[in-house]
């Protein structure tokens, strides 16, 4: 299968934490065995070393010493490659990726292309101990919780942003209580560039909705704006 759409359990968990944000140092190389042998086809070399193929792309894996993929830079490599090996279909009159974002104060998942059956990309706030600000009065406090720093929250969602296309957000609450419109409000100032980039907001119960209703709610979205009068 070459299609991460059907993912599910063990190989959806492994592949969500190989594009997870901060990076994990809790990833088994038996689980990203299983995952590329269920994405692509794979050769074992003579030298123990695994010729991963997947849409024309090929990545050799060394396995490490230890049963986890250790090292960051192993780690990225494997992301970098499951995102050019990624089948695409182009949008008719459109070739470039149209983006959904569903924001909320522990996360914010991206999915991206034709939004069928697609798997995010997910990005977490750092770590508390380093990244939090305390509120320091109750108008600050989104939730009853320490808010996450939006440098450090929203900068690597931005990046992640980078190439083209409409981008739609999902979220939830209004005002002080929303991470999307801070998340607007942020971009606007800090990168304006991908603030005109954002075609619509919505409001929703993420914790409700599934993942392919979700992605239903996107691609009804995008089919009335592109109908709509310019």
């Amino acid at each position: 299968m070459n299609s991460t759409a059907q993912l599910t359990g063990s190989l959806l968990r492994t592949y969500n934490t190989i594009f997870q944000h901060p990076v994990s140092h809790n990833l088994e190389w038996r689980h990203v065995h299983a995952l590329f042998r269920h994405l692509g086809q794979v050769e074992e070399e003579h030298n123990g070393s695994l010729r991963v193929t997947r849409n024309g792309q090929i990545l050799v894996l060394h396995p490490p010493s230890g049963k986890d993929v250790a090292e960051t830079e192993e780690l990225m490599a494997l992301r970098h490659f499951l995102q050019r090996s990624e089948p695409t279909a182009a949008t008719p009159g459109d070739g470039a990726l149209h983006w959904l974002l569903v924001l909320d104060h522990h996360e914010a998942r991206l999915f991206r292309s034709e939004l069928h059956g697609a798997v995010p990309q997910t990005i977490t706030p750092h770590e508390p101990d380093e990244f939090f600000r305390h509120a320091q009065n109750s108008q600050n406090l989104s939730r009853g919780k320490d808010k996450p720093d939006p440098n450090s929250f929203f900068g690597p969602v931005v990046k992640a942003l980078e190439a083209p296309g409409p981008i739609l957000i999902c979220g939830t609450g209004k005002g002080h209580s929303s991470e999307m419109e801070q998340f607007v409000a942020w971009a606007k100032q800090h990168h304006p560039e991908v603030a005109k980039r954002i075609i619509g907001t919505l409001v929703v119960d993420e914790s409700h909705l599934t993942v392919n209703q979700l992605l239903a709610k996107a691609r009804d979205f995008y089919a009335t704006h592109a109908s709509s009068p310019a």
